[in-house]
C-alpha cells in the first residue's frame, strides 16, 4: 500500500472512530450539572426539559440557581402545570426573555392535561407542545429518551465548524452543520454524544483560545491543522436595532411602589413594571412625561439625574426616571396597583425595571 493510500485510510478510521472517541473522553470529564442524571442512570425528562427551556440565550452559570429553585416549588410536570402563571413569572424574574416563562408553564399545563403528566418520548409528539422548537425536541428526544438524534446548540455549532472547516457563516450553514453533527451518533448512547459535544465546546473547544492539545478530535480537525480554529465558526455582520428611548415613573405612597402589569402577549408580557411611556425611536422627553400617570397630588414630577439603559435582543433602550410622592389614602390609577417596597424581591420585575426601581429609589 502506498503511503497516500496507509494515510487516507488512517484519516477514514479517524473519522469512523469519531463517536467512540468522544464518548470515551465525555466517561471521564463529564461535567457535574443539577439537571444531569449521573452515569448509568436514566434521564429525568422534566429536568431535562426545564433546563433546556432555561438554558435558552443563557448560561449554565446564570441558570444553576434558577433551575434549583423551580424544582424545589415545583418537583414534577404536574405540580408545574397546577401552578399559576403569575407564580411561574415571579420565580422566573431575573432570568430574562420572558416569553419562555410563559411557554414553559403552557407547555406544563399541556403535558399534565393532555399527556396524563408524561412528557411524548418522540421529536415529533415533543414538537407539538408550547415552547419546544426543533433544537428543543432534539436536545429532550436524545437525553431523555436516548432517541437517535443530534441537537445542535451554541457549543455543538463551534465544535463541528471547526472540525470541519465550514466557510459558509450563519446562520445559513446550519443544515450542513446539523449534517456534520449526526455524523458524531455512535450505534447508541445518543444522549451522551449530544452530551458530550456540549460539554466539548463549553470547556475544550471554546471560543477563544481552545485547548486543542486536550481535545479528544484534535487529531482530524480541519480547523486545527489550518490553524485558524477561532475563526470558526463564521458569522454574518450583526445588525444593532435602533435605540429607542422611553421614560419610567417612580411614584411612591409612604412604604409603598406604584406597579403594574404588562400586557399578556409582547415584549416581557405579564411581567411587572412601573408606570412608563411608549419606547419609541427618537421619542422626545417632553413627549415622554406627557404619558405620566394621573395621580392626585402630583403637579411636578422630578426627573433624576442619569439615564437607565438596557440592551434586548433588537434594540437598545434608553429610560429617563422621575419620581414623585403621594398621601398616604391616593388611591391607584386603573389598571394599577401599590405594592410594598419591601416585599419587591417577590414581584415578577425583569431586569430593565428592577434597574429602573433601584435608579428611582436609590436602592
Amino acid at each position: 500500500m502506498s503511503s497516500r493510500a496507509a494515510a487516507k485510510t488512517r484519516s477514514t478510521d479517524q473519522k469512523a472512530d469519531r463517536p467512540a472517541r468522544l464518548l470515551a473522553w465525555y466517561d471521564r470529564h463529564r461535567r457535574t450539572l443539577p439537571w444531569r442524571a449521573v452515569a448509568g442512570e436514566l434521564a429525568d425528562s422534566y429536568r431535562v426539559w426545564l433546563s433546556e427551556i432555561m438554558l435558552q440565550q443563557t448560561t449554565v452559570r446564570a441558570v444553576g440557581p434558577y433551575f434549583e429553585k423551580f424544582v424545589a416549588r415545583w418537583p414534577d410536570v404536574t405540580a408545574l402545570g397546577r401552578a399559576s402563571l403569575d407564580d411561574v413569572l415571579r420565580m422566573w424574574a431575573g432570568l430574562g426573555y420572558y416569553s419562555r416563562a410563559r411557554n414553559l408553564h403552557a407547555c406544563a399545563v399541556a403535558v399534565t392535561g393532555d399527556h396524563g403528566g408524561v412528557f411524548p418520548d418522540t421529536e415529533e409528539g415533543l414538537r407539538a407542545l408550547p415552547g419546544i422548537g426543533p433544537y428543543t425536541a432534539a436536545a429532550i428526544a436524545a437525553i431523555a429518551f436516548d432517541r437517535r438524534t443530534m441537537p445542535v446548540d451554541g457549543n455543538i455549532e463551534r465544535v463541528v465548524t471547526r472540525l470541519y472547516a465550514i466557510e459558509e457563516a450563519l446562520p445559513q450553514a446550519k443544515p450542513q452543520i446539523k449534517e456534520m453533527a449526526a455524523t458524531l451518533l455512535g450505534p447508541a448512547r445518543a444522549g451522551d454524544s449530544a452530551q458530550a459535544l456540549m460539554d466539548l465546546g463549553a470547556t475544550i473547544c471554546t471560543p477563544k483560545k481552545p485547548a486543542c492539545a486536550l481535545c479528544p478530535l484534535n487529531d482530524d480537525c480541519a480547523g486545527r491543522i489550518r490553524g485558524d480554529q477561532e475563526t470558526f465558526p463564521r458569522k454574518a455582520p450583526k445588525k444593532s436595532g435602533t435605540l429607542r428611548r422611553g421614560a419610567a415613573f417612580v411614584v411612591t405612597r409612604g412604604g409603598d411602589l406604584l406597579v403594574r402589569s404588562r400586557p399578556e402577549k409582547g415584549l416581557l408580557g405579564g411581567m411587572t413594571e412601573v408606570p412608563g411611556s411608549q419606547w419609541q425611536a427618537g421619542l422626545e422627553d417632553a413627549a415622554a412625561l406627557a404619558q405620566a400617570p394621573e395621580l392626585k397630588g402630583v403637579e411636578r414630577w422630578h426627573r433624576k439625574a442619569g439615564v437607565v439603559t438596557h440592551v434586548f435582543t433588537h434594540f437598545p433602550l434608553e429610560l429617563v426616571v422621575y419620581t414623585a410622592s403621594v398621601a398616604s389614602r391616593t388611591r391607584a390609577p386603573e389598571g394599577m396597583r401599590w405594592v410594598p417596597v419591601a416585599t419587591l424581591d417577590g414581584e415578577a420585575f425583569p431586569n430593565v425595571m428592577r434597574k429602573v426601581v433601584a435608579h428611582g429609589l436609590d436602592l
